[in-house]
This record gives C-alpha cells, sequence and structure tokens, in this order.
C-alpha cells in the first residue's frame, strides 16, 4: 500500500486525500483470492457455475454451496468471503418473500439486484461495520425474461449478458466473449460454462476444486434448480477432455 493510504484504510467511512476508500478496494481483493464464479444468459435462461476450492480432503462435498436459490426463479452465485455470500442470501431471500407477501407476484431482478445493491453499499458508510468481500452473480427469469446482474462490494450494480468475479475473470470473460450467447441453449450454456470453469482453474497453484453448475430455463419450467447428475457428469467429462486437448 501506497504511503498516501496509511491511516485512511482503518475505516469504511474515511476517503483517502484523493477520493478512495481503501476498505472496498481490500473487499475487491477478497474476491479476486476466491475461486471464479461465472453465469450466462442464453437464449432460453441462465446458466450458473462456480468453481468451488475445496482446502481440504476431509470436507464433505457439495457442502457450503457457492450458488444458493433466492426464490422459485432466482438463483445466486458468489466469489469471495463464503460467509458474507450466505448472509446476503438471506437478504435476498427476505427481499423476495417481502415483494411476493405485498404485490402477490414473484419479484423482478432489476428491483432484488437494486435492493441487494442498496444493501451491500449501506456496509461501505459506517465505521462500525465492513463492506462485504463478495461479488455476486444474481440470475433469473422475471416477465422481461432471462435476466442477470453482477452486485459489486461497493454496491453498484450492472446488467449483463455473461458474468464473471473471482479470480480467472478475465479469461473466463475472455472465453465467454468468443461465444454466441443470444444463439445457445441452456443445455449448451451448461457444457460452456463447465469448460470455462476447467479451464481458468490452475493445478499449478490451487488445489482441487468442485465444479458447481445450476440452471433456469424452459428445461426447468422456470426454476432454479441443479444441473441434473446425467448433464451434470457428461459436461465435465467433456470440459476435461477439452482442457487436454488445449493442453
Amino acid at each position: 500500500m501506497t504511503s498516501i493510504g496509511t491511516g485512511y484504510d482503518l475505516s469504511a467511512s474515511t476517503y483517502s486525500p484523493d477520493g478512495r476508500i481503501f476498505q472496498v478496494e481490500y473487499a475487491n481483493k477478497a474476491v479476486e483470492n476466491s475461486g471464479t464464479a461465472i453465469g450466462l444468459r442464453v437464449k432460453d435462461g441462465i446458466v450458473l457455475a462456480v468453481e468451488k476450492l475445496v482446502h481440504s480432503k476431509l470436507l464433505v462435498p457439495e457442502a457450503n454451496r457457492r450458488i444458493q436459490t433466492v426464490d422459485r426463479h432466482v438463483g445466486l452465485a458468489t466469489a469471495g468471503l463464503l460467509a458474507d455470500g450466505r448472509q446476503l442470501a438471506n437478504r435476498a431471500r427476505d427481499e423476495s418473500l417481502n415483494y411476493r407477501d405485498s404485490w402477490k407476484q414473484p419479484i423482478p431482478l432489476k428491483y432484488l439486484a437494486d435492493r441487494l445493491g442498496l444493501y451491500v453499499q449501506v456496509y461501505t458508510l459506517y465505521s462500525s461495520v465492513r463492506p462485504f468481500g463478495i461479488s455476486t452473480i444474481v440470475g433469473g427469469i422475471d416477465e422481461n425474461g432471462p435476466t442477470l446482474y453482477v452486485i459489486e462490494p461497493s454496491g453498484v450494480f450492472f446488467g449483463y449478458h455473461g458474468a464473471a468475479v473471482g479470480k480467472g475473470k478475465q479469461l473466463a470473460k475472455t472465453e465467454m466473449e468468443k461465444l454466441k450467447l443470444s444463439e445457445l441453449t441452456t443445455r449448451q450454456a451448461v457444457m460452456e460454462a463447465a469448460r470455462i470453469i476447467h479451464l481458468v482453474h490452475d493445478d499449478a497453484k490451487e488445489k482441487d476444486f468442485e465444479l458447481e453448475l445450476s440452471w433456469i430455463g424452459d428445461e426447468t419450467n422456470g426454476l432454479h434448480l441443479p444441473v441434473p447428475k446425467d448433464l451434470f457428469e457428461e459436461a465435465d467429462k467433456a470440459a476435461r477432455a477439452a482442457l487436454e486437448t488445449f493442453e
């Protein structure tokens, strides 16, 4: 850290002389040190995929998932601190439930992303709290069709056709830019998502990882569900084969 940051990184409510909030930047570093998460918005749905790093062989498989269901039509994937992701997912569920209670219909994705962005931004305002150390991909299907948003630790959010957060986001974005996402089906997107996650994982530097895949679309009747085991295994096998060819 440069000398200009000295003393200005002790609180999230303090600006440095050049207008930076260092604790928000540190939160972004926590995201960059995490496994990669991606979201693909295709013609008939959304696919979420996560590279969940396994830090111990003693861990139970599929425990502490980074992809969670927020509402029947909404999924959420995070990169960064796992506990922060769980807290934000619970907040997203509360927002979805409140909207259903008030308006008797599912929450629109833009409204949910806006509410979560406001919630995350509040944690950059007070010295008694710290910013969320996560970037969050929220995807689902509403009256506007398939929709995908990313919420950053600062509270800002953007809509995407394809999104990537975490350690391997640059390579993942490069790979996504090669795809014609608007022409892919969710089934094809599952195959591509698995390939991209395997591609961005660095075997030389990282430990083993667990691939997580979920989808929302016509094949799931608009529900957010884990990818079926047979398709998951097919995508995982094809991704490993593609990686060997790439090498």
